[in-house]
């Protein structure tokens, strides 16, 4: 199936990061438009707030289609062009687990770190109890299942690594974990580093950044 109107807006440093490494893991045709942060307030600039109502990454356009978030953008990529084979179906051993990460990525790994981001930004000297163990339990939870798997989503790469990656990579340029507790995390971070579409993706999505692996 022709990708011939598949655009991805990518915000430098964002989850929309995620769309590239989809994209390139999936062998697509698309198109790559590249936007940079604000100088004086690091947010979107107005040509990116325009694309969606929400204003934020990621974003693709599609022929007349616009789309926003990431896992709705993933769900319809892996679906629409690339044969629903990095969504492990319900015939699948690892369909359950695929579920579950996929979800939890955005729902609560990342809520989790917003929550502790913004407590940051707002001066707080240390963490709500509720902020801090929810965000402990997370990356805990994260460590355990690369411990008894190879990939989030069971025995192969699947979306729900895609939305996983950047929580546990780029993510941690706003504040967030040392991975020297993780060593399980660490060594997927490895393998994930040394997939020839996550070389091409961050390559191409952010040009002379070297990728947050360690």
């Amino acid at each position: 199936m022709s990708t011939s109107g598949l655009t991805v807006h990518h915000l430098r440093i964002s989850q929309s990061e995620r769309i590239v490494w989809l994209c390139e893991e999936l062998g697509l045709d698309y198109e790559l438009k590249l936007y940079t942060r604000r100088s004086d307030n690091n947010l979107a600039p107005d040509e990116y707030k325009a694309l969606s109502p929400m204003g934020i990454a990621p974003v693709i356009t599609d022929g007349d289609l616009t789309l926003g978030e990431s896992g709705a953008i993933c769900e319809y990529i892996d679906r629409k062009y690339g044969g629903a084979r990095l969504s492990p179906g319900p015939e699948h051993p690892d369909f359950a687990d695929h579920l579950f990460w996929f979800h939890f990525s955005n729902a609560t790994f990342m809520t989790n770190g917003m929550m502790a981001l913004v407590a940051m930004r707002l001066g707080a000297t240390e963490m709500p109890d509720f902020v801090a163990s929810r965000g402990a339990g997370a990356w805990q939870l994260a460590e355990a299942r690369l411990g008894e798997a190879e990939f989030f989503g069971g025995s192969q790469l699947t979306t729900a690594d895609i939305m996983m990656g950047f929580n546990l990579t780029t993510s941690r340029m706003f504040g967030g974990a040392s991975l020297e507790p993780f060593p399980n995390i660490a060594a997927y971070l490895q393998r994930i580093g040394q997939r020839p579409a996550y070389i091409r993706a961050m390559e191409k999505c952010e040009p002379g950044m070297t990728p947050k692996l360690n």
